[in-house]
């Protein structure tokens, strides 16, 4: 995700001082037509986890993720289980971002960079704003949100609401279709490198531990293997880190 979040020190120490947060979790339906087969939805975890009130929201206990991470340096089985650990799928977390930020979700990333497993969230608000959420990938909780200052003349703000114009697909739908085809998502990103549209761009991972990078056209909801360019230059990138 190129947009990366950047936790401000003012808000680290808000959330240590107790501060609050809205926490978040996905609507499950129970009724009739409901796909549900018995078990926990990520909005019922959270729900138990953060301790919702009438309002659906609740206060934040801490800003650490549920799920805890060892660091490795063993690239694909540390990729491996960072997919298999994370409870909260990307269409999820894409909810849950919105249920926060009412908007766009223009990016996510399945990160243990910090301490646990998150999810980061990029959205265009319904404000005008960026904003950047960190969300819980065991319960889906939110345990960060803040505005982006940062200048993005070349993906902005006009450049997101004209390339998702009339789009039919947004991010998680756009997840939906590439875990149906190649496994668990972990990057979700509107891109226009070397392309003459933004498509959305995912990564996923099997449980075999092979990636695979796919394109997912906004209007028709598309799903095509990513060139192989494309694939080289993560390849050079992961060498260079």
């Amino acid at each position: 995700m190129k947009r990366h979040i950047v936790i401000a020190t003012a808000a680290a120490a808000a959330l240590i001082a107790g501060g609050t947060a809205t926490a978040v979790a996905v609507n499950g339906n129970s009724g009739p037509g409901s796909t549900q087969s018995g078990a926990q939805t990520s909005a019922q975890l959270a729900a138990q986890n953060a301790g919702t009130d009438h309002a659906g929201t609740s206060t934040l206990q801490d800003g650490r993720s549920s799920i805890r991470m060892q660091d490795d340096d063993d690239n694909g089985q540390e990729d491996i289980r960072e997919a298999t650990a994370a409870k909260v799928s990307a269409p999820d977390a894409a909810a849950a971002a919105l249920k926060a930020v009412p908007g766009t979700v223009t990016g996510l990333d399945l990160d243990a960079d910090r301490p646990g497993l998150v999810w980061e969230a990029d959205v265009l608000g319904k404000d005008g704003k960026w904003h950047e959420v960190t969300l819980d990938a065991g319960n889906a909780r939110v345990l960060n949100q803040h505005i982006d200052h940062e200048d993005d003349d070349d993906h902005g703000q006009g450049y997101v609401r004209n390339e998702l114009k009339s789009a039919r697909t947004d991010a998680a739908a756009a997840a939906r279709t590439a875990s149906a085809a190649h496994g668990t998502v972990t990057s979700v990103d509107l891109d226009d490198d070397h392309r003459a549209k933004a498509v959305w761009e995912v990564e996923t991972l099997t449980k075999d531990g092979k990636e695979h990078k796919v394109l997912v056209d906004p209007q028709s909801g598309k799903l095509t293997a990513a060139p192989a360019q494309d694939q080289d230059d993560d390849d050079n990138d992961g060498a260079d880190d």
